[in-house]
């Protein structure tokens, strides 16, 4: 029976592929033998990116200790542990172990594999490992490469009924959908979110590109001129025939199952393949479209690939083209199409220039340039863009209603599509809006629209505070539990003190953002504050949602009497959190005692 595909199953979580190469990492140079594979897991373990269930209390509380990770001697009895408790593993002790090393391989990130030696981290994996790039680049790099069928993979069968790399052919599916609107004479608006879910993940033969883009033809004009109800009960008839026809069956069970799976399988590519910059979400978020900003590429990459699957002899063959950082030569990657990208970026930049009312700057006399610096030069005027548009957003958040829709987005924050996400975004615009910043730099990667398109990396500061007289971090976390604790608890201390270090020149701050602060992870701040992390005192500032939320009402009240909030007002705040710390006795009073700081504060600077 036909199938459609899945990211889940290719991919692991984004969140998760730095820490395990980062792992991978220690272990470069050795073999990829039984051992080997044992020892990675226990080394995923020991950094507590690994968590089997069914552990003892002694062994639950080897991941609740302090520091960033156990010992490997407890890691190593865990791993025991999941032997004891699998049969699988008591026969083959790497499986787990290769398991886990999969998706760096299937991304082309290392090579670990019994047969091949050492343990390799490729050109793009230590890239990657540098922050010289991100995870939308990763994912590029593997999207124009991962086919189906391929020889990685038993999941499709290679009888000719798959045959496409998923991530172009969904290019080409809405490329080829909006010139069929443009030809009817409408506005190209990309594909709905419910057209993607429906052909996207179904679209499994770059022959039906065609096909498919008429059948989402069809179903808009069906639903054309209807009622919202009407629409809806058109939309679920047309799924469950399409699911029928796909299936090549009626029997419920399976029609059913196919139709939950396109919703989540749909959601899932959006996310990653929203990633990658070439996808624009517009329409409120229920439009998917082709980045307009990179419409040189996209054009360049439709036109040199079908989406037709490669060729291959071999596993080894497929995976080491995977792993292969200059292949694909990308189409665009030439003086002419560089110089173009170039052309477009000068022009958005000046756009944005103009706006901001600031003089051109990083111009350069590029005509005589070779390929690789013009590669570098697209790349720092992206880099710029960025810049301009954190500007755009500073300036955009002086504004009461802007400061009210962010009010309003994180009191519903637990409604956001992608929570955490959503709360480094708000929090960011929220620090742009209180005061006279002089920049504020969220770490999160971005769309060329600036839209956040991840969280911050790992082993960044969520967001980055300048200010005239002190500079601040500001970490925040979905998390609410114990885990909160363990992972937020080091990593921040650490992310504010390697920042200090790099900015001696001003006294640096820590905001920390949460749902509810856990008592573990406000113990070890305060331990941190009142008395050193590494031989020194930290300013840590722990506050809920909610309490940020306090802050920005505060100013809107400011605002809408004509004043303003300054940074040494914040600090001010920040300072007085800091010293009540050493007025408690310990950590729990000292998170009481906050709320009240607060709001004594806010009276003050509201008065």
């Amino acid at each position: 029976m036909k199938k459609i595909w899945s990211l889940s199953t290719t991919v692991r979580n984004p969140d998760r592929i730095q820490p395990f190469l980062s792992v991978l990492k220690e272990m470069e140079g050795e073999a990829f033998d039984e051992a080997g594979q044992i020892k990675f897991q226990t080394l995923l373990i020991q950094n507590r990116l690994y968590h089997p269930t069914k552990l003892s209390d002694e062994m639950e509380e080897y991941y609740e200790t302090s520091g960033d990770k156990m010992s490997f001697e407890q890691a190593h009895q865990i791993f025991e542990h999941m032997q004891n408790e699998s049969a699988t593993l008591r026969e083959d002790s790497g499986l787990r172990g290769r398991t886990s090393v999969a998706p760096l391989a299937k991304m082309g990130l290392a090579i670990a594999k019994q047969t091949a030696g050492q343990i390799k981290i490729t050109d793009l994996g230590n890239a990657f490992l540098k922050n010289e790039i991100d995870i939308g680049d990763v994912y590029f790099r593997f999207f124009i490469k991962w086919q189906i069928p391929n020889p990685d993979s038993t999941e499709f069968n290679d009888d000719g009924t798959y045959n496409i790399k998923p991530f172009i052919g969904a290019l080409h599916l809405i490329d080829r959908v909006n010139k069929k609107e443009i030809a009817r004479g409408n506005e190209p608006k990309g594909i709905s979110k419910d057209e993607f879910d429906i052909f996207v993940p179904s679209l499994v033969n770059f022959r039906d590109i065609d096909s498919y883009a008429d059948k989402i033809i069809a179903l808009r004009d069906m639903v054309s001129g209807k009622s919202k109800t009407e629409k809806r009960q058109i939309l679920n008839d047309y799924t469950r025939e399409f699911a029928i026809a796909f299936l090549s069956t009626d029997e419920a069970a399976k029609v059913d199952k196919l139709i939950n799976n396109l919703d989540e399988y749909g959601d899932n590519a959006i996310r990653y393949f929203r990633l990658t910059r070439y996808f624009h979400i517009r329409g409120g978020g229920f439009y998917i479209d082709l980045e307009p900003r990179r419409s040189v590429e996209i054009n360049n990459l439709l036109a040199h690939d079908s989406a037709e699957a490669k060729t291959f002899t071999s596993k080894e063959e497929y995976l080491d083209y995977v792993s292969d950082i200059t292949e694909p030569k990308l189409p665009w990657e030439t003086k002419e199409k560089l110089t173009e990208i170039i052309e477009k970026l000068i022009t958005e930049v000046s756009e944005y220039e103009s706006r901001l009312g600031l003089s051109a700057a990083h111009r350069s006399e590029y005509a005589a340039f070779s390929e690789a610096q013009l590669k570098s030069y697209a790349e720092e005027l992206r880099t710029y863009r960025r810049n301009l548009q954190d500007k755009e957003n500073h300036n955009l958040s002086q504004n009461v209603d802007k400061i009210k829709e962010y009010i309003t987005a994180l009191e519903n924050i637990f409604e956001a599509e992608d929570k955490p996400i959503a709360l480094e975004k708000y929090v960011s615009l929220g620090l742009n809006a209180l005061n006279d910043a002089l920049q504020i730099k969220p770490n999160y990667p971005v769309g060329d629209d600036n839209e956040p398109t991840f969280t911050a990396p790992a082993n960044t500061p969520d967001i980055e505070c300048f200010y005239e007289s002190h500079n601040a971090i500001c970490e925040v976390t979905m998390l609410t539990g114990r885990d909160q604790w363990y992972n937020e608890g080091q990593p921040v201390m650490r992310h504010l003190r390697d920042f200090e270090n790099k900015n001696t020149d001003k006294v640096s701050y820590c905001l920390f953002v949460a749902p509810k602060l856990h008592r573990d992870t406000v113990n070890t701040f305060w331990t941190s504050v009142k008395y050193e992390y590494e031989g020194k005192t930290q300013k840590i500032i722990p506050i809920s949602i909610g309490q940020f939320i306090e802050l920005l009402k505060a100013l809107v009240m400011i605002k809408e009497r004509g004043g303003f909030l300054n940074h040494t007002q914040l600090s001010g705040l920040y300072d007085l959190i800091v010293v009540k710390s050493s007025a408690v006795s310990n950590a729990s009073e000292w998170l009481q005692e906050i709320p009240a700081v607060i709001d004594s504060w806010k009276t003050s600077v509201t008065a």
